[in-house]
Parts: structure tokens; sequence; C-alpha cells
């Protein structure tokens, strides 16, 4: 017997879309991390260092972030380890976003002009210090955009991680699409908590960089 769409199937994936705000937040602190040890890596002048991070960051990017959850999931099975299904998916999703947003921070410290580090060294200022106060804060002004798109696609990413028994968003909602057999009500509902979820990030990715840059913030819709 069929249920029909009701009020109470709209608050259980509004509780699911909490599930999915946390997994995503995990994912994205656990990133930030990780991130940041990768683009130290990556721009140090250890050669090793920045080998070992290349090919970190070239294996994840490599694989489907699918299969890294199958890994993380059944892999740990497979040693003999109990991962409940929110962890598996916290640590898959920590690493893919690492490599990700190291690659995206790196880009941007890169895309300082050599000149700004020359004229620091030669004001005598050491590596720290040019960092903090000439490179980062230059850097940070065109990483906002990238790592918030990225942010955004992290949230919509975590439908993937249903495959493992994580009940996230999209998951309830094939549940309640199974349980009263309307699809249409049922994802369009989905959608707009997605879109609840993902359109705030893109309005204060736009405030934040216009406020960096000294500007008024462009409309998303012109």
């Amino acid at each position: 017997m069929f249920q029909t769409f009701s009020a109470n199937h709209v608050f259980f994936l509004g509780q699911a879309a909490l599930w999915t705000l946390m997994l995503s937040s995990l994912a994205f602190l656990g990133g930030t991390v990780g991130g940041l040890l990768l683009t130290l890596l990556r721009t140090a002048p250890s050669v090793p260092l920045n080998l070992l991070a290349r090919g970190y960051i070239t294996a994840i990017q490599g694989t489907p972030l699918l299969v890294q959850l199958f890994l993380a999931y059944f892999g740990a099975a497979a040693l003999g380890l109990q991962v409940p299904p929110l962890m598996a998916a916290a640590i898959a999703f920590t690493l893919y976003a690492s490599a990700f947003l190291g690659e995206i921070w790196r880009g941007a410290l890169q895309s300082i002009a050599k000149g700004q580090w020359e004229c620091a060294y030669a004001l005598g200022l050491d590596w720290p210090k040019t960092m903090l106060l000439i490179i980062v804060p230059q850097a940070v002004r065109s990483a906002v955009p990238p790592t918030v798109g990225f942010l955004v696609q992290l949230v919509k990413n975590t439908a993937l991680a249903s495959i493992i028994g994580y009940t996230e968003l999209t998951r309830a909602g094939q549940i309640v699409s199974n349980a009263t057999f309307q699809p249409l009500p049922v994802f369009m509902t989905v959608a707009v908590f997605y879109f609840s979820l993902c359109f705030p990030l893109s309005l204060a990715s736009r405030a934040l960089e216009a406020r960096l840059l000294g500007r008024r913030p462009v409309p998303l819709i012109d």
C-alpha cells in the first residue's frame, strides 16, 4: 500500500538535508586542513615533498569519487574494521576535498606576481612573513570564488554517499519515492532543499569577493 506524499515526508527530507549539511561540513573542514598541508608541500622548495604532494593529488583527482567511497567503506571492512557509513564518507570526502582545495590554493599563491616575492625579500622579510604579510592576503582574493564553487559541488556530490548506506538527502528522496510512488513531487522537494543549501553559498561568495575587491556585489541574475 503506497503512502500519500505528506508534510511528514517533507520533514523527513528536511532532516536528511541536515545530514547532507553535516557531511559537507565535515568534508570541508577536513579538506581545509589537508588542502593547507598540500599547498605548503606543493610550494615548498623541497623536491621530494613536492613530488609526494603531487602524487597524492594526481591519484585522488585521477580516480572517481565513487571508487574512493567504496575503498573507504569496504576497504576498512576488509581489514576487519567496522567503520560507520558517516565516518567512511567523511574520510573519503576529506581526502577528495584536500586534493582539490590544495590545487586551488596553490594556483592562487602562484598567481601572485614574482615581483611581489622579490620586493618582500628586498625588504628583508623571511619566507613566513612574506607569505603572511604579502602573498596570502592577495591570494585570498583570487581563491575565494573557486573555493566556494568547489564547496557547492561538494554539497551536491554528497549524494554519492548513499551508495555505502549513508542516508543523506538524495537517499532520503529515494526512500520517500519508493514509499509514495510519487517521484516527481518528492524529487522536486529534494531539489528545493539542495537549492536552499547551495544558493546562499553562491550569494555569500559574491558578497565576500566584492568586499575583498572593495566593490559592490555583482547580482546573480543580470
